[in-house]
């Protein structure tokens, strides 16, 4: 019920949201969702089992449920498609194919019925000749098919849309936002607004000096996975008209590693809550439930920084028993050998035992070992007397439940043992302009800028510093972003 998701939602933002604007998001969200799909292409599937991110706060969903993904849709339906940006390289199953949200949590299970279910998944790509001798799988998932559907419910109404036009300022008459000047290939355009302007430009994780001087060091521009164009020019023009803006500090942590010869790092979203893995810091010791939300991993390698026990970057170890079952990404396979680029170009550690694996890291030897036997010790008995790692329904969504007895734990103790540096990503800020329930940018003193709007990563997150569940970035942008369409409208007052 929406009384149950306000619920949950104010347990998570401890009080940093205002309540009305919590209150307009879980009115507006299915009612957005009802639009979209009552006029538009786009299509709607519950991730099965994809619990809360916090399942033991009030109004949780332990069971899942709240968390959707677009369905799949050929690209031959989708106008423009040499224009969208492509998939990255770290999603696609051997350079190829890309599964969907539920598909991919298959790969992690090694029941017999899971192996069936990953089975399935491959065989309807290679026996359809249509997808499999393309150069590239037509088949569109996850935020292609979010954006190749709404393209073309844009053009069934032949809604222009202008590429390379980079928005230059901001046009302001008579105190309101009236329109605004773009470079469209270079050629300056000036557009006029009569309804108000959006800002949708997502947020700054692209501009380092942004991230120095408003993020904890150490931080940079080159662990992100956000998209290259965030970087944070439209939150900077909405500043220069007296934009109050929160939350400049935060962004949507993640883990992430960079992978040589890859053209961004690679969330490490599956893999940490595995067994036969763990990080560890520079003296070899946790910091962290690596299952818990990314979120709460990223703070907790910022935490747990030091001179004299560096966790940034921290190494996520695993064994021989880990290489065997489960896949890192799209980098390295089950049972196929590392490719050797990967250990050449010391991404890739690898040591015959744990000492040895210790000193190729540059990790504590004697504090590597004795955390490995306690771990495996937590392991025999399934429980994490530590973390608690594995101990609520979230942790083990991304685990492997053929895994007994905790789907989250598994011995690290079957040479040789491999080791991959983690860095403190994101998939984007969190901080921008201040906005009221009609995603009206405030001033300080709490008024609008009329005729100013800013939505997702543009604006500071209706999500305050929290992460409640998958889709908390990309749902909060689509609903607000119709309610600033309404408002500016006339449609809602």
């Amino acid at each position: 019920s929406g009384q149950e998701a306000l619920t949950y939602l104010k347990a998570v933002t401890a009080g940093e949201v205002s309540e009305d604007r919590l209150e307009t998001y879980v009115a507006k969200a299915p009612e957005m969702m009802e639009y979209l799909e009552d006029k538009t292409r786009v299509r709607f599937a519950v991730v099965p089992r994809l619990a809360d991110y916090f399942p033991n706060q009030p109004g949780a969903k332990p069971e899942g449920g709240r968390s959707l993904e677009t369905r799949s849709v050929y690209a031959r339906h989708v106008p423009d498609t040499g224009h969208m940006r492509g998939m990255p390289r770290s999603l696609k199953a051997f350079g190829r194919m890309v599964p969907s949200m539920s598909e991919a949590v298959y790969a992690l299970n090694t029941s017999f019925v899971g192996r069936l279910r990953m089975a399935r998944v491959f065989a309807a790509y290679f026996l359809n000749p249509f997808r499999s001798l393309r150069g590239s799988d037509p088949r569109l998932v996850l935020g292609q098919a979010l954006i190749g559907r709404l393209r073309a419910s844009m053009a069934d109404r032949s809604i222009r849309l202008w590429l390379n036009s980079p928005l230059e300022r901001l046009i302001v008459e008579d105190g309101r936002v009236a329109g605004v000047e773009v470079a469209r290939y270079g050629v300056p355009r000036f557009v006029k607004a009569e309804k108000g302007v959006v800002l949708a430009a997502g947020g700054f994780a692209h501009n380092r000096p942004m991230r120095q001087e408003y993020q904890r060091e150490p931080i940079t521009d080159q662990w992100t996975a956000a998209c290259p164009g965030n970087t944070g020019e439209a939150i900077q023009m909405a500043m220069e008209l007296g934009a109050q803006v929160s939350l400049m500090d935060d962004a949507w942590w993640m883990p992430t590693t960079i992978v040589p010869g890859w053209e961004m790092p690679y969330v490490v979203v599956l893999e940490k809550g595995l067994p036969h893995s763990m990080f560890v810091n520079a003296r070899g010791r946790r910091f962290a439930n690596e299952a818990e939300p990314y979120i709460n991993v990223v703070n907790a390698m910022y935490a747990a920084n030091g001179p004299q026990a560096r966790s940034i970057p921290c190494w996520f170890v695993f064994d021989q028993a880990f290489r065997s079952k489960y896949p890192i990404g799209t980098i390295i396979y089950p049972l196929l050998p590392p490719p050797r680029r990967l250990i050449d170009s010391g991404f890739l550690k690898v040591g015959r035992t744990v000492e040895e694996l210790a000193r190729e890291c540059g990790i504590d030897p004697r504090g590597l070992v004795e955390e490995v036997e306690k771990y495996n010790g937590f392991a025999a008995t399934g429980v994490d007397a530590d973390f608690n790692r594995g101990s609520d329904p979230y942790q083990r969504y991304y685990a492997d439940p053929a895994h007994k007895p905790n789907p989250c734990l598994g011995r690290i103790a079957k040479p040789p043992y491999y080791a991959i540096p983690v860095l403190p990503g994101d998939l984007g800020t969190k901080g921008g302009p201040n906005t009221d329930t009609h995603g009206r940018v405030l001033q300080d003193d709490g008024s609008p800028i009329e005729g100013l709007y800013a939505v997702g990563n543009n604006s500071a997150s209706v999500m305050g510093h929290s992460y409640p569940g998958a889709g908390a970035t990309i749902g909060a942008a689509m609903t607000f972003g119709y309610v600033a369409a309404l408002h500016a409208a006339g449609s809602q007052q």
